[in-house]
């Protein structure tokens, strides 16, 4: 819808993908929200830095393997976006550290309207929320946390 005169500019929702409960709640969250107000999602996978090991070979092995495990991560979750959506998600696997990747991120793509992470059901936030509500104020779009703990019902009344 961009560019259109007079159309509204359409809601853009980054998603933080990995293995955890938690993600999975953000990204339905994310998911229904895109659904409800016309937006779309995006879908970022983070692939850690691997320890350096001396032969290069084994190296760019483990790289390897960690790329494809994210890649097919974020391959299935965009499954699940497709079954809230029409539109297809945006995906992307970028390798770096992971606060320092999604800022580049946000830097590079303007139109994400918001950054959507999810919280642990227990214990303590982990860093990628810690980090970003710490600086939310210094961010170009609003954080939402989504709790790890909500229900579907109560993810389906605020989406």
């Amino acid at each position: 819808m961009k560019g259109v005169e007079g159309a509204k500019p359409m809601r853009v929702y980054l998603v933080i993908m990995d293995e955890t409960d938690e993600a999975s709640v953000a990204l339905r969250f994310a998911a229904r929200r895109a659904a409800r107000t016309g937006g779309a999602v995006h879908l970022l996978a983070l692939v850690p830095r691997q320890p350096f090991v001396a032969f290069g070979g084994i190296q760019a092995t483990i790289e390897e393997e960690a790329r494809v495990r994210a890649e097919a991560l974020v391959t299935s979750a965009a499954g699940a976006v497709m079954a809230d959506s029409s539109s297809p998600p945006t995906i992307s696997v970028r390798q770096g550290e992971g606060v320092q990747v999604i800022r580049d991120y946000l830097a590079e793509h303007p139109e994400v309207s918001a950054l959507v992470l999810g919280a642990a059901a227990s214990g303590g936030p982990g860093p990628l929320v810690s980090h970003f509500v710490g600086i939310a104020g210094q961010l170009p779009c609003p954080v939402y946390v989504i709790p790890g703990s909500i229900s579907d019902a109560d993810l389906e009344r605020l989406g």
